[in-house]
């Protein structure tokens, strides 16, 4: 069938291609939140293990809520779990944007499924931050920021998946 016979002019068709082969914006969105979430959660785990002498922090309660009970989880300091999380978003994102993985239903459904697991968590530990730990940690509520964004950015990706 022509492209004429189909309704769509030469111009249709190379646009379309163009939009089906050119990467996400959402998925590049995605890789530059999971590096900034990298970036953060790699500074809170080294001050947790003790690579940094002092956590800098305008707000001033960061150190409460890293040193207490709620920081770690199932023996890893929390922060050590989103790093592996935004490590493998990124990955994720990175892989989604090559062309042969555009289109892959199980990396859209990857991207939702870590960062849905994530938000949840950040609504916990934002939880724990306001009403048990009665202090708040300026990196953690960045943190909390970052992935619900990438969840949010991760939603059209299920629609735009085969």
């Amino acid at each position: 069938m022509s492209t004429a016979a189909a309704g769509m002019h030469d111009d249709d068709l190379s646009s379309a291609e163009e939009l089906e082969e050119s990467p996400p914006l959402t998925r590049m969105a995605i890789a530059l939140l999971a590096l900034a979430g990298l970036v953060i959660s790699a500074y809170l785990t080294m001050y947790k293990v003790g690579l940094l002498g002092e956590i800098q922090c305008t707000i001033g309660g960061c150190e409460k809520v890293q040193t207490s009970r709620w920081s770690a989880f199932l023996g890893l300091p929390v922060s050590a779990w989103g790093l592996g999380a935004y490590i493998t978003l990124l990955g994720l994102a990175i892989l989604g944007l090559q062309p042969r993985f555009v289109r892959e239903r199980w990396v859209a459904l990857a991207l939702f499924g870590l960062s849905a697991v994530g938000v949840v968590f950040s609504a916990w530990l934002t939880y724990l931050e306001a009403f048990v730990i009665h202090a708040w940690c300026q990196w953690c509520v960045i943190s909390a920021i970052l992935i619900t964004l990438i969840f949010l950015l991760s939603l059209p990706g299920l629609r735009q998946a085969r």
